[in-house]
């Protein structure tokens, strides 16, 4: 197993706690790609002529691009690598605004809810997730539901001492 020093477990959390990740640049190639990988070619995305007439006046990122987008920025952040077991459901999926081919977008996370599981090594972790542009607008936001482990669980305790040695700052 990858390390997982630095990364958070179900104790660490708190309801109201607040993540934000590195931003990345949304761009041609990225919407190339994606309309390769998911077959979505409508015309919004691919074709600039159509776009200009749409009530965007240019290409439109794919909504479930910048999601895909916002997944990576979430895992380069690391909050939860290594310790994160499942993601369980996504829901009340909002876009607000329109991601450009240029806009640059990060993610901003907050703990909303923390459930006890019936197993002891995890827990549940409800987060309120919001994808900001370069202007600090919210494009999409969304809830997110994911089983994270405990520090007790077998397939992290390796990387968390049981005392505070090695972890003084």
């Amino acid at each position: 197993m990858e390390s997982t020093k630095g990364a958070l477990c179900y104790e660490d959390l708190t309801v109201g706690m607040r993540f934000e990740t590195p931003r990345r640049t949304v761009t041609e190639a990225d919407l190339v790609r994606f309309a390769g990988v998911s077959g979505d070619f409508n015309p919004l995305h691919t074709d600039e002529e159509f776009a200009k007439r749409t009530l965007f006046g240019r290409r439109v990122a794919h909504g479930t691009l910048v999601l895909a987008i916002s997944q990576g920025l979430r895992q380069a952040a690391g909050h939860f690598h290594g310790t994160l077991l499942a993601l369980l459901e996504i829901r009340a999926w909002r876009f607000l605004k329109p991601v450009f081919i240029g806009d640059t977008v990060g993610v901003v996370t907050e703990v909303g809810e923390l459930q006890a599981t019936s197993q002891p090594d995890r827990g549940i972790v409800v987060q309120r997730i919001q994808i900001i542009n370069q202007r600090r607008e919210v494009v999409i936001e969304f809830t997110r539901t994911f089983m994270v482990y405990k520090r007790s669980a077998p397939e992290v305790a390796h990387a968390f001492p049981h005392t505070d040695e090695g972890w003084r700052v």
